[in-house]
């Protein structure tokens, strides 16, 4: 496995938010996490990226455990975590926006063909590279924050909630990029709220209820389950 999760525990003050987790994520394809608001798949992202420390276990990433590490540590070994919410740079154009994805880099003739092999992928950047971040639309934001994260030449992608607030034409076409993204090496670890979609994109699935694992196995699996069909996929 690239990355694992090994009873990992994480508490806000004294409120147990991951109670006890064990994962697993290969070095290609698509894991994904679904669950209620609340389950604690944000949180996982946010531990394994370093943005919210454990407070018991181990996460390995790579063959070295890395939830002691600061945050740039974990991207400079190669995970890429596009936050829910894009947060992207407001007032930065979108061709400083994507700069910013390899400031850890210094081979800066490759950093200008990885910006053009992003343009080549979201054409609408390209189109769009001098403009604000500010003035972008959702979808857009979107394609912005994802190819920010590429441009840090990830081993790993973590995505949450990458479809929120879209529109179903922009849906289809942020799956479109997620599918390219995984077709190229790329293994992502999906977050998202659409368990319909999560399910149909990834090959492996997770179902998190109040912090803990409730369900795993592969997503077709778990997409022809009773419950999760009843409890996420409205059936």
């Amino acid at each position: 496995m690239l990355l694992e999760l090994r009873d990992v525990h994480v508490h806000y003050n004294k409120v147990a938010a991951l109670k006890g987790i064990d994962m697993g994520i290969p070095d290609k394809g698509m894991v994904t996490i679904i669950g209620a608001n609340g389950a604690g798949k944000s949180t996982t992202l946010r531990a394994i990226s370093g943005l919210t420390r454990i407070s018991k276990g181990e996460i390995v990433f790579d063959g070295q455990r890395i939830d002691k590490l600061a945050p740039e540590k974990i991207v400079a070994l190669g995970i890429a975590h596009v936050p829910e919410g894009r947060r992207i740079f407001p007032d930065l154009t979108v061709e400083e926006n994507l700069r910013t994805g390899a400031f850890l880099r210094k081979d800066s003739s490759a950093i200008d063909a990885d910006l053009e092999d992003v343009f080549r992928r979201f054409p609408r950047l390209k189109e769009r590279r001098t403009q604000w971040g500010r003035s972008l639309s959702g979808g857009e934001q979107q394609m912005l924050a994802i190819g920010r994260a590429l441009m840090s030449r990830p081993k790993m992608l973590i995505l949450d909630e990458p479809s929120m607030g879209l529109s179903p034409v922009m849906v289809d076409e942020m799956a479109s990029i997620i599918r390219d993204i995984m077709e190229r090496g790329v293994p992502v670890i999906l977050v998202e709220q659409n368990a319909e979609l999560a399910l149909k994109l990834a090959r492996f699935a997770y179902v998190l209820e109040t912090g803990n694992i409730a369900l795993e196995g592969p997503a077709q699996e778990l997409h022809d389950n009773e419950h999760v069909r009843r409890a996420y996929l409205g059936a």
